[in-house]
């Protein structure tokens, strides 16, 4: 186990509302069992790992990579994802819109949802304009909103 905060991980209660929510944007999650080594993991152990259309993941990765990495996939067109291996790539603009939309999908998992996944994401050091991913997504995230919105990922 790594020596990061205490943040929400990849427990059994967690797999399949995880496992529906990828499977709802064409990803498949792969766990990877015990202390193995994840492949597509950008960071490394224990953050999620992005291949093709395969997410990877063991049980002490935190929901809240697992939920960013997803969204990395969800926010690329088809000619990245035919090409994606270990770095989502993107833009700044992009990471705030991935950043954004991992806090909605959140609530999509039980147990989870964006008040945890705020936490968690200060917890393990996301770096926000106003300090907080709270306070960021309260009043400073109308530009990831319109990213999102403006490419039909999220409704207006």
């Amino acid at each position: 186990m790594d020596m990061k905060p205490d943040v929400l991980r990849l427990e059994s209660r967690f797999l399949a509302p995880v496992r529906q929510l990828l499977l709802e944007y064409g990803l498949e999650l792969v766990l990877i069992p015990g202390q193995g080594k994840i492949p597509g993991s950008f960071w490394g152990e224990p953050e999620a790992g992005l291949i093709a259309t395969r997410l990877y993941a063991r049980s002490d990765t935190p929901l809240h990579s697992i939920l960013h990495e997803a969204c990395h996939f969800i926010c690329m067109d088809s000619d990245r994802r035919e090409q994606l291996d270990t770095n989502a790539g993107g833009d700044y603009d992009e990471e705030n819109a991935v950043c954004y939309l991992q806090i909605l999908l959140a609530n999509k998992i039980g147990g989870f949802g964006q008040d945890r996944a705020m936490t968690d994401m200060d917890r393990w050091g996301y770096s926000f304009r106003l300090g907080s991913a709270r306070d960021w997504f309260e009043t400073d995230a109308e530009d990831a909103r319109g990213w999102l919105v403006q490419r039909g990922v999220i409704e207006g």
